[in-house]
Formats: structure tokens, C-alpha cells, sequence
């Protein structure tokens, strides 16, 4: 996998999840999960990172964002009655802590994570593609750099019949894993209305 240059500052809310190298998650759907959309967190190399469980009944669509041992860490819940697609990370105290919300585009798509950094730096993360085939970027708009590059992996013939989604995610050092792996999870949420 490709590695991406480090970041010239930290971005992110949960230190425990900066990354300290570039590193690539793979992020595999549970179609068949009993829970909703499911997801399990890997490195490349197996190592696992995160769980995400979804709830079926909620109508915000609530995923649960995990560390390895079931604590939580903060849900991912859509937002009713806007105009743009809005999805947000809220942290076990019910306090907002990321918005990812959409853009309207006449090619691929673009949607918009903003939070408050550790620093209390107001975040604006861009990310950008084509959804629909196979890649995009997640870039940091106050200074361009790469912040993290999402691939659909080719999947088999098994992952498409029962529609299930993997994703490599390729994180910059110096980003926040949680948050990137939150910005994936919402914008395939975001797709998977499309269709």
C-alpha cells in the first residue's frame, strides 16, 4: 500500500488515535450482521483496531464507533431535515463532536467533515472523488496536505451478491484514525441511499 507523507501538524480529537506512521485500515462491512451495518478495523497486517456496530431500528441510522475491547468511543448518527446529507459524531455525552455534510456536484462528489481540534483549532477536511467507482481524498482545506485517500477494494463475486462494501483507508501520520474511519463510514452511508 502506498503511504502518505506525514501531516505538518496533528489533526484530531482522540490522541490514543493519532497516527504515529501512515497507516492503512481496511474497513470491512458485516452485511449479514444481525446489528444493522456492521463494520470490522484492521491494519493491513491483521492487527485489529476498531468495531463499529449499527443499530437496525434507529432512524438515525446509529453506528456505534468502538475500540477493540467495546468501549465507545463516539456514534455516528445521520441528521433529519436538512437540505445537504448531514451526518455527525456525537460523544457518549450526547455533545456534537464532527459534522460530515455533503455537497450537491454535477461529477463524483464532495462532502465536508468540520470539528474542533485538541489544539480548539476549528477543522475543515474536504473530501473529494468519485464515489461511486472507486477512490477519493480527504484533504485538509487550510493547507492542502493529503489528510487520507479512500480505495474500494475490487471486491469478489460473493461480496457483491450479498452488496458488501470493504474499504482501504490510507492515513497520513499525524491524523486522527477515529475521525477518518468515521468520515469513510459516513460517506458510504451516504451512498449506500443512492442506491
Amino acid at each position: 500500500m502506498a503511504q502518505l507523507p506525514p501531516l505538518s501538524r496533528d489533526i484530531g480529537i482522540f490522541p490514543p488515535y493519532i497516527a504515529q506512521q501512515s497507516e492503512t485500515l481496511v474497513l470491512k462491512e458485516h452485511v449479514l450482521s444481525l446489528s444493522g451495518d456492521s463494520f470490522s478495523i484492521k491494519t493491513t497486517d491483521g492487527r485489529a483496531i476498531f468495531q463499529v456496530k449499527g443499530e437496525v431500528m434507529s432512524l438515525s441510522g446509529r453506528k456505534h464507533l468502538m475500540d477493540m475491547s467495546g468501549s465507545p468511543i463516539f456514534d455516528i448518527r445521520k441528521e433529519h431535515l436538512t437540505l445537504h446529507t448531514t451526518y455527525y459524531g456525537e460523544d457518549p455525552s450526547g455533545n456534537k463532536i464532527l459534522e460530515v455534510k455533503s455537497k450537491f456536484a454535477l461529477l463524483g462528489s464532495t462532502a465536508y467533515g468540520t470539528f474542533t481540534s485538541l489544539s480548539g483549532k476549528a477543522e475543515k477536511l474536504e473530501m473529494k472523488g468519485d464515489w461511486l467507482s472507486t477512490s477519493g481524498q480527504i484533504v485538509d482545506t487550510s493547507t492542502g496536505e493529503v489528510v487520507a485517500t479512500i480505495d474500494r477494494k475490487l471486491l469478489s463475486g460473493k461480496d457483491i451478491f450479498f452488496g458488501q462494501q470493504t474499504y482501504a483507508l490510507t492515513i497520513a501520520k499525524g491524523a486522527d484514525m477515529a475521525l477518518m474511519v468515521a468520515m469513510c463510514i459516513a460517506l458510504d452511508e451516504k451512498n449506500e441511499k443512492k442506491k
